[in-house]
């Protein structure tokens, strides 16, 4: 059985998509890559030291692997690009055969992420041109976000943002890492751009389906883009709110409504908003 290895295990996709290989291929046949391999010791796999930094730590923890799957990184725009390129060239050099990458949807130009999206765009072109069998998903927006934002939500009544009527093709963790699974596994998918995301929905929408789980009246409130983006900077600090203003900016501009790829990765539709929202209301 072919070796699968993944990075960022010890982050909230990196993890999910960990348990969801190890389901379909067993543990045995998984290894995380952490910065901090203790931190993704709960997952019950081989962890390996993986640091985006460090390209000869990545060639040794990828010895006998066959299969890669690269979580895009945090860091700047200008810096994730030589850093996943440490990552490419450390497979290469360790016998790594298939690099499958977690990109992302939205603008790429024109928008305060449009940077972050220029940075990954570069990344899959490098893979591309790695010689290495490869697969690209680009993931829609994670809706857990605006879950774990509830109350505060419920203390305004509103959802307010700069996304306007724009739709927004939604998804979360675990319906990704099982598409990521399946492309992992699969060798059909090998030489594919994917676009994971569920059925593309407005803030109203989502208000509602917040509604619906949470028992609240919340409603839509659309803000032009330069108070949003001033109103994130103002809580989350320059860098994370002019990103954060920046997706909602793309969604406005409909650069987050693309046709999904969903089917075709996973070989099942992407859960509905609408079973989703009702699961967390069975235990909200």
């Amino acid at each position: 059985m072919a070796k699968i290895a993944i990075t960022s295990a010890s982050g909230k996709l990196g993890g999910e998509i960990v348990k969801a290989t190890y389901s379909l291929i067993g543990h045995e046949n998984v290894v995380g890559l952490a910065r901090t391999p203790a931190k993704a010791a709960h997952l019950g796999v081989d962890v390996r030291k993986g640091d985006y930094d460090n390209r000869e730590v990545l060639e040794a923890s990828l010895q006998g692997i066959d299969t890669l799957l690269l979580v895009s990184g945090m860091d700047a725009p200008e810096k994730r690009i030589g850093q996943h390129r440490n990552v490419i060239e450390a497979a290469k050099a360790a016998g790594v055969t298939k690099i499958v990458y977690t990109s992302v949807q939205g603008a790429d130009e024109g928008t305060t992420f449009s940077p972050i999206i220029q940075s990954n765009r570069q990344t899959e072109q490098d893979i591309r041109n790695s010689g290495l069998q490869w697969v690209i998903g680009r993931n829609g927006v994670y809706i857990e976000p605006d879950v774990e934002y509830i109350e505060t939500y419920r203390e305004a009544g509103e959802i307010a943002n700069c996304a306007g009527e724009g739709k927004c093709g939604y998804t979360t963790r675990p319906e990704l890492a099982y598409a990521y699974a399946r492309i992992l596994t699969e060798d059909k998918h090998n030489g594919e751009n994917y676009n994971l995301h569920g059925e593309v929905i407005t803030q109203s929408a989502l208000a509602e389906y917040l509604n619906l789980a949470f028992g609240t009246q919340l409603t839509y409130r659309a803000m032009t883009v330069e108070d949003y983006r001033r109103d994130r900077v103002a809580e989350l600090g320059e860098f994370i709110g002019t990103v954060i203003a920046g997706i909602y900016e793309g969604i406005r501009g409909g650069k987050a409504n693309s046709p999904s790829d969903f089917l075709t990765a996973a070989g099942r539709e992407h859960q509905s908003w609408k079973d989703y929202f009702m699961g967390l209301k069975q235990v909200s």
